[in-house]
């Protein structure tokens, strides 16, 4: 079973996304994706 991160807008705070975890990450993962809820592409943060 593959661990999944969660992605969440940082602008409206919705959880949007989920992507698998690498094994050795020691950041969090902020990527640039789409919200539906903001419609407009905005950083997602990994939630805990």
């Amino acid at each position: 079973m593959v661990k999944k991160i969660v992605l969440s807008c940082s602008k409206c705070a919705s959880r949007n996304y989920t992507v698998p975890a690498k094994a050795e990450a020691s950041t969090r993962l902020e990527l640039k994706k789409f919200c539906a809820h903001c419609n407009e592409h905005t950083v997602h943060k990994q939630t805990i």
